[in-house]
């Protein structure tokens, strides 16, 4: 295992100048970088990958020097310590990879064309210019970029546009900031720009082959995020400007470089006149929280990778505490709770999984710990717990410290705890470290002893299995009972007399009011059956929460799959979207327990179509004037419910859309298209139809409809047409490598086309290591598989595979987790299938 040096213990960069010339046709980069700084040794290196170093020049005379590929490292020997000026010239090549400098590829009227754009996080820079490519390791950099330059070009950077002189633009230099922010992008782009009340110029970029006024929305939420956030952070914007660039290929969703925010596509642009409400919303918040980093992530960045969850948590929580002040009419926290939350608590379950703060010993490991369960939707929910024991008003007061303290540097969780005790006079950091080091999170059992008492006991919660190694939580409870403690930080905990109790405060006793805790509670029967006899005065989260909680307590086998089947068809003519969302997912997960095309599987479509039925009468196809957001968001559900029982009626309906836009598919209106296309190739599939669909998926620069095509392709069940997109998983020119994740989980999660893509990625792994290998997202094909596979023979076929690769590093956790998140399933499935479908028959015949 390779070990992390840090660089900048011996040579401390101040100021970079950075020159790159760079030619699209020959995909070639020669480049020069100047850095001054301070060196503390003669012997000094500066981070270096796959650039080939022509010559060193210290002070103005040549130095001796060494490039150790495997270290990512130039050596350099000075003749003196103390202040230095390094001049390094070298050159590179332009690849495909999507990290470092790259192109991106799309089409203007059936013409091929490029942008060039950069990413640089993690370990990226290196790849594009020699410095000391670490968080602390602050500077400032001048650009100058000159390319093979055209008319009606447009270049970007993280600052304006100094001048141009001999086909060269110079840059104004950045503020002090780390490598990993640098970017700048060209190629030929169309832009609409606007400034806030505080005067900073805020643009939207995006190549031409889309519409204009796929730009307005960004542009609007950017602004109006960026006065919300000066004053919820009580500080100002730091640059002049603030540019979102919407990028053909791009791996991650968003990059925050420093007033260049990088997307991709589907992320940024939307059709204003037609485009569902949930991908509005995704859009609003993956804006939000690029934006929310300028400060936390930009101005303040963590010292080292192992605090990456100071900027990921913070900004993942920040994004809906802004959204919700731009739209309140969304009840956006409602997403959170359907998107955030159970993806945090399915993750957090499995044995093994990382801590939200975690050491990182290998350089290969930086990308493995950009779990987005766990320090994304995890240290979101620890904050959350932050914001909700402080109030806004400690917690603004306590940020404002933080920056104020620590902008244009970096900072430990330690810092940001202090400022926020600071200001609150609350020990935050004595409660929130239990959940900052520790992996997993507890469940509470509420049960009335034999002596009428109720009693609290904590214990970590494991799905799979687990070691228990008597983790202890201080735990925020928001119980509902004023006798019950604000926190718990003991193994268990006697509240009382529960009759006396129960009848001092008149409602059933509850624990985690409104789900903001990242725990799940395991009630005894007597007080379970309380709450669902007063379901109906929940909140539509409380509701949703008590669901959940069930479902991940069937999942580890503490109670049984079938006691949640009743609980659907009672829930199943609810409003809400995010109590549908819930119902749904349960609904899904009992698929695992039927084999495809049984008597079992047929009784569990009947099933379906109860629970369904009603709620789509009550909606229909098509959005109507008088639609609630709830109606807009559960709508989906219904429908993709009502397709899989294979409800007539709605094949039908779905049908008849499809034949009356068939001319004109991305006008059919963006809620349904995606199931519409979907129906139409499970049940009405051709040749002609999936060649149709394929061409317009390589044509449209609409993402969303990109995105329905690319939902509803891989359902073929035509073996040939199966193979046919296995064919394409290698050919970018179809199917970009950003977006094959997405269709290999489609064919492999369709019964026909399960083996095909699984021996695709048996086969190929190779290729796959080779194309997004040094991708932070590489990982997640091993997790998309997990999720899916859930019988003996998969699971067989898993372990075969995966395990000779347990020592690669950066996978090593991913594969232990995935294995016993199969094994739980298997040992799920063999217990409960019979009770299981005995339940879904009893359902049906009452």
């Amino acid at each position: 295992m390779a070990e992390i040096k840090r660089l900048y213990d011996v040579f401390q960069p101040d100021h970079y100048d950075v020159y790159f010339d760079i030619n699209r046709q020959n995909k070639t980069i020669h480049g020069k970088t100047i850095i001054t700084g301070n060196a503390d040794k003669l012997e000094i290196a500066v981070n270096q990958k796959n650039l080939v170093v022509t010559e060193v020049i210290a002070d103005g005379k040549p130095v001796d020097f060494t490039t150790d590929n495997q270290a990512e490292t130039l050596n350099i020997q000075l003749p003196k310590t103390g202040k230095v000026e390094l001049t390094i010239t070298y050159h590179t090549k332009l690849t495909d990879s999507m990290m470092g400098i790259y192109p991106s590829y799309y089409q203007v009227d059936g013409v091929q064309k490029q942008i060039i754009g950069t990413q640089f996080e993690t370990t990226f820079a290196r790849e594009a210019f020699p410095g000391v490519d670490e968080p602390e390791a602050k500077a400032t950099f001048s650009l100058a970029i000159k390319f093979d330059e055209h008319d009606g070009e447009t270049i970007l950077a993280n600052m304006p546009e100094d001048h141009v002189q001999n086909g060269v633009h110079y840059f104004v230099p950045t503020v002090k900031m780390s490598t990993y922010l640098v970017a700048f992008a060209f190629g030929e782009l169309q832009s609409k720009i606007t400034t806030t009340d505080s005067g900073v110029k805020v643009g939207v970029f995006a190549t031409k082959a889309h519409q204009a006024n796929e730009l307005d929305f960004a542009l609007d939420i950017a602004k109006r995020a960026i006065e919300f956030y000066e004053d919820f952070y009580q500080t100002p914007y730091p640059l002049p400007h603030s540019w979102q660039l919407a990028l053909p290929d791009f791996s991650a969703g968003a990059m925050e470089n420093w007033g260049l925010i990088t997307y991709r596509e589907s992320y940024l642009l939307l059709d204003p006149n037609n485009t569902s409400l949930d991908v509005k919303q995704l859009v609003a918040t993956v804006i939000t929280h690029e934006l929310a980093h300028q400060w936390f992530g930009d101005l303040v960045t963590m010292k080292w990778w192992d605090d990456l969850w100071l900027n990921e948590s913070f900004a993942n929580m920040m994004e809906y505490v802004a959204v919700d002040a731009l739209n309140p009419d969304w009840n956006i926290w409602e997403l959170f709770q359907t998107s955030d939350v159970p993806a945090a608590l399915q993750r957090d379950a499995t044995d093994g999984v990382q801590s939200v703060h975690v050491d990182v010993n290998d350089p290969a490991e930086i990308d493995a710990l950009f779990d987005s369960a766990i320090v994304y939707a995890k240290g979101a929910r620890m904050l959350v717990m932050v914001r909700s024991l402080l109030g806004d008003e400690a917690l603004r007061k306590g940020l404002k410290q933080y920056f104020a303290a620590h902008q244009y540097g970096n900072a430990t969780g330690s810092d940001l705890w202090q400022a926020l005790e600071d200001a609150s006079g609350l020990k935050i950091g004595a409660i929130m470290d239990s959940w900052l080091e520790q992996p997993g999170y507890p469940v509470v059992t509420a049960n009335v002893n034999d002596q009428g008492k109720l009693i609290l006991s904590q214990q970590q919660f494991f799905i799979g299995g687990g070691k228990d190694e008597g983790r202890i939580w201080k735990i925020p409870l928001n119980g509902n009972y004023p006798e019950t403690p604000q926190i718990m930080d003991d193994k268990t905990l006697e509240l009382g007399d529960y009759q006396q109790l129960r009848a001092q405060n008149d409602q059933p006793f509850r624990l985690n009011i409104g789900n903001n805790s990242h725990y799940i509670v395991k009630y005894d029967e007597k007080l379970l059956q309380d709450i669902l006899h007063h379901a109906d005065t929940l909140t539509p989260i409380d509701q949703r929460q008590l669901l959940q909680d069930l479902r991940l307590l069937a999942s580890a086998q503490q109670v049984s799959y079938a006691d949640l089947i009743p609980l659907l068809v009672r829930f199943s003519t609810s409003h809400s979207a995010t109590v549908n969302a819930e119902i749904y997912q349960i609904a899904n997960s009992l698929r695992m327990f039927v084999e495809p095309a049984s008597p079992a599987e047929q009784q569990l479509r009947e099933l379906f179509d109860r629970l369904s039925h009603q709620q789509v009468q009550r909606l229909g196809w098509l959005p109507k004037a008088d639609d609630s957001n709830d109606d807009q968001l559960t709508r989906p559900f219904v429908l993709n419910a009502s397709l899989y029982a294979q409800n007539e009626a709605s094949i039908q309906q779905a049908h008849e859309l499809f034949e009356r836009y068939q001319n004109d598919l991305i006008d059919l209106s963006a809620d349904v298209r995606g199931l519409v296309l979907k129906n139409e190739v499970q049940n009405f599939g051709s040749e002609a139809l999936f060649t149709k669909l394929l061409d317009d998926y390589q044509k449209t620069a609409d993402a969303s409809f990109k995105s329905d095509i690319r939902l509803a392709l891989p359902n073929t069940t035509n073996p040939e047409l199966i193979q046919q997109i296995v064919n394409n998983f290698e050919n970018a020119a179809v199917i970009k490598p950003q977006d094959l994740r997405a269709w290999y989980r489609g064919l492999l999660n369709n019964e026909a086309g399960q083996q095909a893509a699984w021996d695709w990625i048996r086969n190929d792994w190779q290729w796959l290591e080779d194309t997004v290998g040094g991708d932070m997202e590489f990982a997640t094909f091993i997790t998309v598989t997990a999720n899916i596979f859930h019988t003996p023979a998969r699971l067989a076929e898993f372990e075969s595979f995966f395990t000779p690769k347990l020592q690669t590093p950066g996978l090593t956790r991913e594969i232990k987790m995935d294995l016993d998140l199969i094994k739980g399933k298997v040992s799920l499935i063999n217990k409960e299938r019979n009770v299981v479908n005995d339940t879904i028959n009893q359902v049906l015949n009452k």
